[in-house]
């Protein structure tokens, strides 16, 4: 071969984007729990019964992964009958964060070696190899050249992708969606107002004469788990009796068993309808956002209220590691310039029913409890949260029993930590 020969490649790479869902790469890291407001979640076990919460949480943690694993998610570097070894299947990566992309080229002897890069989803870099150095722009194509076979490689291995479209259960292609609008006379058929009450009739009521005098015949569906139930009356209202004192969760998972029409808008017992509160305009939302599952508002003397939720891969024994930090957005909704993508919403949300019970509510979180169903939907769930559509707050009214009841005591975060713990298989939770 002469010495002018070089060898070429264009890799078009196939990547599945998954939100927030740890990466699969040829390594296993683990996780760290540095900063303020970290709970290592060991440190809430009970102490008489740790070793066999722990020892019961890996065997159930090995199983969930025979239940779940599939072929499709193993991780498959083409064989060298092609020059560049890469992966052809089951590399996943987190939308808007940086991952390293398994690769190198296989040795031809050449002069030359001469890789091209394209990706149409995201972006390519060049990872920095020590802290002066300068890592490499974020481009949709990028080249590597050397003469040295070894460089090469070097550098595919410090080879980056990362996502800049804010998507889940999607690859690196592009699409487009056309907008699609609901028209106000057919709400009725595609939602169902939903809500959970407790020792609180007379804030029941103002939120039931509220919803009808904007929508009068819409369904409403109520949950009730009072200690002393009363009939709640009125046209197209459901009222379950539960047993007394189940628990916010149980009564969110009895609540949503009931609806029957593609949407359902949860709403605290507590809350008002005012003239911005128009269901039609999160449908609007939903519609033209396919892939959206819960879209949230804004409530009145709390704001446009929504958290992020990153998870950070550890090691299967230690479990992984959670950050929850308040008022981070993704990004825009295509076509609607007051929502963007996040991680969790406030108590006033439009959830589209089949992926809300698809994840459900976990009935063992009996009193403060909202994140912990965004936990559970995190890498299922696609959530947004829209500043044009609000809802009002009643004025407290003293009520000493309720307040008794909804009061997390010590105990209570103490359970709830070491259920972190176990069914989420996590190290720690850090509150930012």
């Amino acid at each position: 071969m002469g010495p002018s020969q070089f060898l070429q490649i264009v890799f078009y790479l196939s990547l599945r984007i998954n939100r927030a869902l740890p990466s699969t790469s040829l390594r296993q890291p683990n996780c760290t729990c540095q900063g303020g407001g970290v709970l290592v979640l060991k440190d809430h076990l009970p102490k008489d019964r740790y070793d066999d919460i722990v020892k019961r949480r890996a065997e159930e943690y090995r199983k969930h992964h025979i239940r779940t694993s599939s072929s499709l998610n193993r991780l498959i570097l083409a064989p060298s009958n092609t020059p560049l070894q890469y992966p052809i299947q089951g590399f996943t990566v987190v939308p808007l964060q940086k991952t390293l992309i398994p690769g190198s080229l296989c040795n031809n002897h050449l002069f030359m070696y001469r890789v091209t890069l394209r990706v149409s989803s995201g972006v390519l870099a060049i990872k920095a190899l020590g802290e002066g150095d300068q890592e490499g722009q974020g481009e949709k194509e990028i080249t590597v050249q050397s003469t040295s076979l070894y460089d090469l490689n070097n550098l595919l291995g410090r080879l980056t992708y990362t996502s800049t479209v804010y998507r889940m259960r999607t690859g690196d292609l592009g699409k487009a969606i056309d907008p699609a609008f609901l028209p106000y006379p057919y709400i009725n058929d595609r939602v169902t107002i939903v809500t959970k009450t407790f020792l609180r009739y007379t804030e029941l009521q103002v939120l039931i004469s509220s919803i009808r005098t904007y929508y009068k015949d819409i369904k409403i569906i109520i949950a009730d788990d009072s200690l002393e139930p009363q009939k709640v009356n009125g046209s197209n209202i459901e009222q379950y009796i539960m047993p007394p004192a189940q628990g916010w969760f149980a009564g969110r998972n009895l609540a949503v068993s009931q609806v029957t029409t593609k949407y359902f808008l949860w709403v605290d017992d507590d809350f008002l309808f005012t003239d911005k509160t128009k269901i039609e305009n999160l449908v609007e939302v939903m519609e033209a956002t396919p892939e959206l599952d819960v879209v949230g508002g804004s409530v009145a003397g709390h704001g446009q209220f929504y958290f992020s939720l990153v998870y950070e891969e550890g090691n299967g024994e230690d479990g992984g590691c959670l950050n929850r930090k308040g008022a981070v957005k993704y990004q825009p909704v295509p076509g609607f310039p007051t929502c963007s993508f996040t991680s969790g919403v406030v108590n006033l949300f439009l959830g589209r029913t089949d992926a809300v019970r698809k994840v459900g509510f976990d009935p063992r979180l009996k009193r403060v409890a909202h994140s912990e169903f965004f936990m559970d939907g995190l890498g299922s769930l696609l959530v947004a949260s829209c500043s044009h559509v609000s809802i009002g707050h009643q004025p407290k009214i003293a009520n000493a029993k309720y307040s008794s009841f909804r009061r997390q005591k010590s105990k209570d975060l103490e359970d709830k930590l070491a259920h972190h713990f176990f069914k989420n298989h996590l190290k720690c939770i850090r509150y930012g």
